[in-house]
């Protein structure tokens, strides 16, 4: 099960916007990812909790940010329930997309598991709800995402697949380089590793 600390930052100006504790486990039914975010000074802002089926597809997702709250899963498209900070007043959902985005790098991992994607095949393109903090308004996007390469380091403890993958934002052209290895995102943009106590899993 690994477990770690991911350290978060504008990936335009490198603005420090906090930390991500983090752990997460394969099971046979999937993947499970919780975390606790805290801000720059430290203070507690928000968590992640994301269950994955074996295909990948999210089948139950709970985000809290600045005391908004959202509950979403994959149902016909993907379905979400938005809670204001008063606990009074819900929103609910629906868009035909793919699976849910957002801020934290359990997301990456998420995207990664539902395409399977050969390593230097061709760009799949991805329609993603993404929630970003403080209020976790959702928003439509689409991305293409292609697995550049695979490449196996070694390690202490055997043989490690780094994935790399290449993102592009449809709507602005934009590209980024993401690194996964298992279920831990090495590098991305705005999240650095800082800290992992076990390996990563594999998905194998």
């Amino acid at each position: 099960m690994p477990r770690g600390r991911y350290s978060l930052h504008d990936p335009h100006d490198h603005t420090p916007l906090g930390e991500e504790h983090f752990h997460c486990a394969t099971g046979p039914s999937g993947w499970r990812y919780v975390s606790q975010t805290t801000a720059p000074s430290g203070d507690h802002s928000g968590s992640v909790d994301l269950t994955l089926d074996e295909l990948g597809r999210p089948i139950r997702l709970q985000l809290h940010a600045a005391s908004w709250q959202v509950r979403g899963a994959a149902l016909d498209g993907v379905t979400w329930v938005r809670t204001d900070p008063s606990g009074e007043h819900a929103t609910e959902g629906n868009v035909a997309a793919h699976t849910f985005t957002g801020t934290s790098p359990a997301f990456y991992v998420a995207v990664s598991r539902l395409l399977r994607l050969p390593p230097g095949g061709g760009a799949t393109r991805v329609r993603l709800v993404a929630f970003t903090a403080p209020v976790l308004a959702p928003r439509t996007l689409d991305q293409s995402w292609a697995l550049i390469s695979r490449t196996a380091h070694a390690t202490d403890n055997g043989p490690l697949e780094v994935d790399e993958y290449q993102v592009s934002a449809l709507d602005t052209g934009e590209q980024h380089t993401v690194h996964l290895a298992g279920d831990v995102v090495l590098s991305a943009p705005g999240i650095e590793l800082e800290d992992l106590e076990s390996p990563p899993s594999s998905f194998s």
